[in-house]
């Protein structure tokens, strides 16, 4: 079974960015190991909006130490390019086959403008396997964010 981290991007980032975001992210993965054991790892940018570390644990599994590193490299990432890729209250969504990237704070404006609505396309970045992954695509009426819409009294 693949384990999967995503991380929403918080702003959009220069095509050179992007490649040099990708070749550290690469390096990274290669260099990547648990209790001395290489992981067979990928890592991934979807968009230019969302990032996808995977991880095969059929191979070697990810240790605590392993992910520590993994937390590490995302943080001098964030600082390096000036970007949250941690705020977990980032929403991606589907709009025209492309992907936005708001805070969470945002959906109900965005609801009520009619800019997105109940089955707006979200991705639940709290995937932690490729099962998971592969349903990731949700509609927003399946999802936590479902809170945020308007409730019609009959």
């Amino acid at each position: 079974m693949n384990r999967v981290w995503t991380f929403i991007i918080s702003k959009t980032l220069s095509q050179e960015e992007i490649n040099l975001l990708t070749e550290l992210g690469n390096k990274f993965v290669l260099g990547w190991t648990a209790h001395e054991q290489q992981l067979t790892a990928s890592f991934d940018i979807l968009d230019n909006k969302i990032i996808i570390v995977k991880v095969n644990e059929n191979i070697t599994e990810a240790s605590g130490c392993s992910i520590d590193k993994l937390t590490r490299f995302i943080k001098d990432t964030e600082k390096q390019f000036s970007i949250e890729l941690l705020n977990r209250l980032l929403v991606a969504y589907k709009t025209n086959n492309t992907i936005e990237i708001v805070h969470s704070s945002k959906i109900k404006e965005l609801l009520s403008k009619g800019v997105i609505n109940e089955n707006t396309i979200v991705f639940n970045t709290a995937a932690g396997n490729e099962t998971e992954l592969t349903n990731w695509e949700q509609a927003l009426k399946n999802t936590w964010l479902s809170k945020y819409l308007v409730k019609v009294k009959i």
